[in-house]
């Protein structure tokens, strides 16, 4: 029986072993898609209870939690953090199965040097000790990228910000690249008539100009994307229950446009048909900066009514799409390509049935310009286990270019989350040396070194254009 969480944890195979300790291992993090605070990143923020940075905003731990049986006060409620952590500690030893267990004591691990497992009988002594630790200077915010290798680290951020904590962060010289990326779904979300003028006034105030009509519109985003631009970022994002594409007259558009600005619901058809114009319109703006374009497809969003309205939206409370995806998808991306203005793209995919949609639809719009112009990208937010990890793997080796993947990503609210990286790299080692040890591959150590770099780091240095020391 082997020890729990070793050296060799996930790694079933000498070759495994061999291509995690050394060559993964030791490879720097380029996180290119996370949901952290920059401003946290610009003071240094020193957090004080080991319950604060593992409970403040991990709807992960609130979701396992909750179906455990704790309630609400101790998840998401006025109780102090470290209840909350007590919560957490009592819930912890029965997630068998679920990579949150391993999570946890990664995290232990890499950061505190705790080896021992979390459960209510260790949880007083482990609280003391890791706490102590972040109260202390060597924990803040940024030491603690440092102690994970973080090179580059790209938020999630709405037009209308400032982004002052980046420019201050680049001013300033901090040696962690922290680079904002542009996130406009409030900007298309034309469903409330209410609220999108509310939110159209804000992307207005910050362009410099009046928004009236459909050009102006268009002008405002402009503004932003060429104002992120100017701050370092690079990337672009875009969620979606599923992809929407609607042609239409622009005389249309421009008329359905003037009811929304005027407060007037729009048929769902001339939502779609702005919705297609403002994304194509975007699609060239980014291609036109050697942006990449990241979509986010099939999240089902606050579901649960009742705690939506009590606590509001990323709390938990999100849960799986399954709409078609594939044609309107390729309709969309086939309008860009055919005018030669479609970015590179990363298409990432809640609903794993859907592996193979993307698998197959990369593909089609590679055009030999750049390694893997077109990525399926990482096993997203439910995915992020080692099943779905694999399955990622296995469908994107099957139907395209493995070794061409710009590798893992966070997707997360937490600094104490870059450990996820180490569980892929061990993933994708243990299935290389699987494929080496059953004779589907050889081992031919330099490739298979090259293909693991590649992966894991170099790759994503390559494709986002944003350069790293």
């Amino acid at each position: 029986m082997r020890a729990f969480m070793d050296e060799n944890f996930m790694l079933q195979g000498e070759v495994a072993r061999e291509l995690y300790h050394e060559t993964a291992a030791s490879l720097p993090i380029y996180d290119y898609h996370t949901h952290l605070p920059p401003e946290a990143i610009l003071e240094d923020r020193i957090f004080e209870d080991l319950g604060e940075v593992w409970l403040g905003g991990d709807h992960y731990k609130w979701r396992a939690m909750r179906s455990f049986g704790i309630p609400e006060d101790l998840v998401t409620g006025s109780a102090s953090f470290k209840e909350k952590y007590l919560a957490w500690a009592r819930t912890v030893p029965f997630l068998v199965g679920n990579p949150l267990y391993h999570w946890t004591h990664l995290e232990l691990k890499r950061y505190f040097g705790i080896e021992e497992v979390l459960s209510p009988q260790t949880a007083e002594r482990i609280y003391q000790e890791a706490t102590s630790l972040l109260r202390t200077p060597e924990f803040s915010v940024r030491n603690l990228l440092r102690k994970m290798g973080v090179k580059v680290v790209c938020t999630t951020d709405d037009p209308v910000s400032d982004l002052a904590p980046h420019r201050a962060l680049a001013e300033e010289g901090f040696e962690v690249k922290v680079l904002p990326t542009f996130r406009p779904d409030k900007a298309l979300d034309y469903s409330d008539p209410g609220r999108w003028n509310a939110y159209i006034e804000e992307l207005a105030h910050a362009a410099g100009m009046r928004i009236a009509n459909l050009q102006d519109y268009l002008e405002a985003l402009e503004r932003r994307v060429a104002f992120f631009h100017s701050v370092g970022c690079r990337i672009s994002d875009h969620a979606m229950v599923a992809p929407v594409y609607r042609e239409a007259p622009e005389s249309t558009i421009r008329a359905a446009f003037v009811r929304l600005r005027e407060g007037r619901a729009l048929e769902r058809e001339d939502q779609e048909a702005l919705y297609t114009h403002t994304m194509r319109f975007l699609g060239r703006l980014y291609a036109e900066r050697e942006w990449a374009m990241q979509l986010h497809i099939g999240a089902l969003r606050n579901n649960n009514t009742r705690m939506f309205q009590t606590l509001g939206p990323d709390t938990g409370f999100d849960s799986i799409a399954d709409r078609a995806i594939a044609e309107p998808l390729s309709r969309f991306l086939d309008s860009l390509d055919r005018e030669g203005r479609l970015p590179r793209t990363i298409l990432y995919v809640l609903n794993p049935r859907d592996n193979y949609v993307i698998g197959t639809m990369i593909g089609n719009f590679q055009d030999g310009s750049m390694p893997g112009k077109m990525q399926f990208g990482s096993a997203w937010w439910f995915n992020d286990q080692r099943d779905g990890m694999e399955a990622h793997l296995r469908a994107l080796a099957n139907l395209g270019v493995l070794s061409t993947f710009v590798g893992m990503l966070t997707d997360s609210r937490s600094f104490l989350s870059f450990p996820r990286h180490e569980y892929f790299r061990r993933i994708f080692c243990n299935l290389l040396g699987e494929w080496v040890e059953a004779g589907e591959y050889p081992y031919d150590k330099e490739t298979l070194r090259t293909i693991v770099e590649g992966v894991c780091y170099r790759n994503a240095c390559s494709y986002f254009t944003i350069p790293v020391e």
